[in-house]
């Protein structure tokens, strides 16, 4: 019960974004910025309480890459905002005693036990924890959908390696998003709407808008997993 005595949930607001005729804004407080080569540039803090992290300082006057901008955005601050005050408790937790998660190795650092959970006949799907779904988002979806799909990436580091407290976890899905999605805003409708003509498994023929709603369906699903996990999390034992 001494859980229920921390709240991590604010009341719902109105995601802090508006779309306009001709382009979309925030209004964000106390922010950082992080570098990007082209396109409007993307100011983000991910400790600011209401997570009001993405503004392009420039209007974006093409629709559909505004559309897609502003549904991140609205999805983005959904989901930094069921991770406020995530522990590392939480972050870890195993509800079952097969749980797929990071674990530390003789090393020290933190690394994805399991790419990709496979299903069996008649056995339950594994679960995954907090900590392995915000790898899968970050790293395996968002860095990779950057390092597959777009030309001139830096060196992201090592995929299967991740944080293994809650507050540098959320770090690097921060900065695994503003990496994603500040690419897509460089792009421009007429480039958005083009085959990528790079990546992997058939992917070249398709657009990269394509791309950014598959991203999307991958952060909205899993980012609804985490949420049920707090609230497992708080209730256990009840």
């Amino acid at each position: 019960m001494a859980r229920f005595a921390k709240q991590y949930r604010t009341p719902h607001r109105r995601p802090p974004f508006h779309v306009k005729t001709l382009g979309w804004a925030v209004k964000p407080t106390r922010r950082r910025q992080l570098t990007q080569s082209t396109g409007p540039s993307i100011l983000i803090n991910p400790t600011a309480r209401n997570h009001r992290a993405l503004e392009p300082d420039m209007i974006v006057p093409d629709p559909v890459t505004r559309d897609i901008l502003a549904t991140f955005e609205n999805v983005r601050f959904r989901l930094f905002e069921r991770l406020e005050g995530l522990t590392d408790a939480e972050y870890r937790w195993e509800p079952v005693s097969d749980c797929i998660s990071i674990r530390p190795g003789n090393d020290g650092i933190f690394r994805v036990a399991t790419l990709f959970p496979e299903s069996s006949p008649h056995v339950p799907d594994p679960i995954t924890t907090i900590a392995w779904r915000i790898w899968h988002i970050g790293s395996l979806c968002l860095r990779g959908y950057v390092i597959h799909f777009f030309e001139d990436v830096p060196e992201l580091g090592d995929r299967h390696e991740w944080p293994g407290t809650a507050k540098e976890g959320v770090q690097a899905l921060t900065e695994d998003w503003e990496h994603f999605i500040s690419r897509i805003a460089a792009l421009g409708d007429e480039r958005l709407l083009a085959p990528i003509g790079m990546g992997p498994g058939g992917w070249d023929g398709e657009t990269y808008l394509k791309l950014a709603l598959h991203a999307l369906k991958e952060v909205t699903h899993h980012g609804g997993e985490i949420g049920l996990l707090r609230d497992l999390y708080l209730r256990e034992g009840v």
